[in-house]
Formats: C-alpha cells, structure tokens, sequence
C-alpha cells in the first residue's frame, strides 16, 4: 500500500525525506513537489525504475523523462560539450522553472528511454525537493499524472491519477506555478525554445539574445527612427514630383523554420 507524508511537518521532516530516499534506493517511486508541477520520480540511473515511472504516466521510451538535478555544478557530470550560452541560462535561472536539453555525456551508465543521445536537465527551485536530491543524487523525474490528463497540483491530485503504482506521496501544499518548465535545446545551435513555460522568452533573450523562438524565429531588430530628409532630398522633391526619391525597405523573409523534432521526446508535460 502506498504511504502518504505531509512534508510540512516540520518536527518529522528529516524523517520524511530520509524514508523518501530509502523508497528510490529500492527502485521504487515517489511523488515529490517542485516549483512548478508535482513530479513522479525515479532513481535516474535504474532502468527499471524508470520504466516503471513511464509506465505509471501510461507512456512508452520514446517519451523520456527529465533529469533533476540538486546543484548547478551537477550538470558537467550529466552532460557533456554545453555551450557557453546554455552555461548562461543555467546560472542565471538555477534554481528555477527552466529545463535544458543537453548531449548527454557517452559514458553514463544509464538508460531513460530513447532520447538519442541527449538528457533534460533541471535544477528546481523547491526546497524539498532539493533536500531530496541532495540524499538521492539526481532523479528522473515527470509530472506526476497520467499522460494527457491535467498536471498535479497537490500530492492528493497525484495520487488520483497514479494510484498504488507509485509507493511513497509527498504532499507540500499546492504547487507554486501551475505552468511547467520552459524548455530549452542547447544541442542546437543558436539555441532554441521549444516549449514555452513559466520563464517567458523575453528573460530568456535578456541573457541569450540570439535564442530562437519555439517556431525557430530570431528576436526581431529594432528598426532605427527615419533620418531627417535632407535638403538635397527635399529640393529634389521641390523640382519634380515624379522624381522623388525614397527607399523601400524590404523585410528579410523569415528564416526556414527547422524540421520539429520532438520535445526531447517529452511532449507538454515535464515537471
């Protein structure tokens, strides 16, 4: 039967998150909160306990999940070639609602589905689940409901949707954000959004001016004001009518948008 802590209790909490990472060491699942949507997770490295959280979501490996992580400086160990613009990204925005697509390093013995070669890394900004992390080591982790159903909000609402397929629920109150993460790919290059969350593109392109958008679009120029006509121009214009003379600009034509490939096979419900 599964159990059901309330991670609130202040004077049990070590408690909590001691038995939340005697539950993953076993291969066994938890539902933990984090600042965006409740997450399932898993012990990263297992890959039968990431099977059974793909299982548990009704999805299959060409779904693969995410990777939380507990620091910033866990990254290297989990990826490998990041660029200097994704390195940006992460330490302005760790801990927080921002997972980025990585190559995943060659010599990692694990195996999260099909994600051809590439991991979903996140830091969250969840006290909690950092504590977690902290015990664990990273963590698969998705949003903990049923593939196509609404995300959780609450431990309750996750254990509605998933049942006694996952053995420990850790409720924390209702979730901060009831977006999920925004999603970069930095195996591209420039780096691009491909799903829009809770860090909108415009913070993003504060720190990574030339990201491209989730249509694989630039950010636009900004058009420099007119110059004054001059009086040459002007005298011109004074001498014929039918001689004016001005300049049409013409707008680049967008850029071709890249074939979409799939959301690091995570469709619209990363945690």
């Amino acid at each position: 039967m599964s159990k059901f802590y309330d991670c609130r209790n202040d004077d049990l909490q070590d408690l909590i998150l001691d038995e939340a990472a005697r539950t993953i060491e076993r291969g066994e699942l938890i539902v933990l909160p984090t600042d965006t949507v409740y997450g399932v997770g898993a012990d990263a490295f297992s890959a039968d306990a990431v099977a059974a959280l793909l299982s548990a979501k009704g999805r299959g490996r060409d779904m693969p999940p995410p990777v939380l992580i507990p620091r910033v400086e866990t990254l290297d160990g989990l990826a490998s070639d990041v660029p200097d613009a994704g390195r940006r990204l992460a330490t302005e925005f760790w801990p927080g609602a921002l997972t980025i697509i990585c190559q995943a390093q060659p010599s990692l013995d694990w195996d999260l589905g099909d994600t051809h070669g590439t991991v979903a890394i996140r830091m969250p900004a969840d006290d909690t689940a950092l504590a977690i992390l902290r015990r664990t080591g990273p963590l698969a982790v998705s949003s903990a409901n049923k593939t196509g159903k609404p995300a959780a909000a609450t431990a309750d609402e996750a254990r509605d949707q998933l049942g006694e397929s996952v053995q420990l629920y850790l409720e924390s109150g209702a979730s901060g954000s009831a977006a999920p993460s925004t999603i970069v790919d930095a195996t591209v290059t420039p780096l691009r959004v491909v799903r829009q969350g809770a860090i909108t593109l415009d913070a993003l392109r504060v720190v990574v001016p030339e990201l491209l958008d989730v249509d694989g679009n630039p950010a636009r120029a900004v058009a420099e004001p007119d110059a004054a006509p001059s009086d040459t121009a002007a005298a011109a214009e004074d001498q014929d009518d039918t001689t004016a003379l001005f300049d049409e600009v013409v707008p680049d034509s967008d850029p071709p948008l890249a074939d979409d490939a799939e959301l690091d096979n995570d469709g619209n419900e990363r945690a």
